[in-house]
């Protein structure tokens, strides 16, 4: 029995509306071994000028081996990887099987139509990283005034230890958000009426309005919105006081309202979080 040597059958046909010619064949194939090492793509979402400036917006070859170990991580690349406050773009892991080609043309130079084509397959491709997400999130410190922009970067970034002056400077106000959006992929929004709504028309002297959600039930909250220049609130609103005595009926309740005065008395705020029960 013989073993038969792992390939790929490369086909390529020649169509044509009209007779075919005697010169050109209407079939020629080849034979190309198959090699046994796997790769991974990285689609770069940018002209790659420079492969070390690359590799050093993915973090690193270190840190892209790192992350291919685990499944489940998307591979973030950063175009300003000495900015902190560059917002990272990231690339979703996806199964593949391609083949990356290695493809050589040589033509002699003292006959020109002598061109000789190399093929050369040098691994299949299993797993590749594409940016699908939008890359125009980005945050620069800079300080718009008079029409001219002064950089921050030198007064926000600690590259050294810094002595008390350097704390008791004056700055403008730089306040990056801490999210841009829920979601980094684009999305395409139609303007279409919510189902889940439902529309009534209640007729006013002769003119139609339509009500969105009347089968939902107020639910007040009765939150205080407090700003930097206003008080801070002592105690909370008056009908927070009505809704809670007609809510609290169980000796549990009366319990919690009772923790709760304990804790604000030990200290006065506390997070949405911290009340919680553990």
């Amino acid at each position: 029995m013989s073993q038969r040597r792992t390939g790929v059958d490369l086909t390529l046909k020649e169509l044509s509306l009209s007779e075919q010619s005697e010169h050109v064949p209407g079939n020629s194939a080849c034979l190309l071994p198959l090699r046994g090492t796997r790769l991974v793509c990285v689609e770069y979402p940018a002209m790659i000028h420079n492969l070390q400036r690359a590799l050093q917006s993915l973090g690193g070859e270190q840190t892209v081996s790192k992350t291919y170990a685990h499944p489940n991580r998307r591979l973030e690349l950063r175009l300003r990887p000495q900015d902190p406050f560059c917002h990272t773009l990231c690339g979703n892991r996806l199964d593949s099987s391609n083949l990356l080609l290695r493809v050589r043309r040589r033509v002699r130079k003292s006959d020109p139509t002598d061109v000789q084509i190399k093929t050369e397959i040098l691994g299949v491709i299993g797993t590749t990283y594409k940016f699908q997400g939008m890359a125009d999130f980005q945050c620069l410190a800079v300080h718009s005034e008079n029409n001219t922009k002064m950089s921050l970067y030198d007064k926000i970034v600690l590259t050294r230890p810094e002595s008390q002056e350097f704390f008791d400077q004056p700055l403008p106000y730089f306040l990056p958000p801490t999210i841009f959006s829920r979601l980094d992929t684009p999305v395409d929004y139609f303007y279409r009426p919510d189902p889940l709504h439902q529309k009534a028309s209640v007729p006013e002297a002769g003119v139609q309005k339509n009500f969105i959600g009347l089968s939902r039930a107020r639910r007040p909250h009765n939150a205080i919105f407090v700003t930097f220049v206003d008080p801070v609130p002592d105690e909370c609103q008056e009908m927070a006081k009505v809704n809670w005595q007609r809510v609290c009926v169980k000796e549990c309740d009366v319990k919690a309202e009772k923790e709760i005065r304990e804790m604000f008395e030990r200290r006065p705020i506390w997070s949405r979080n911290g009340v919680k029960p553990t």
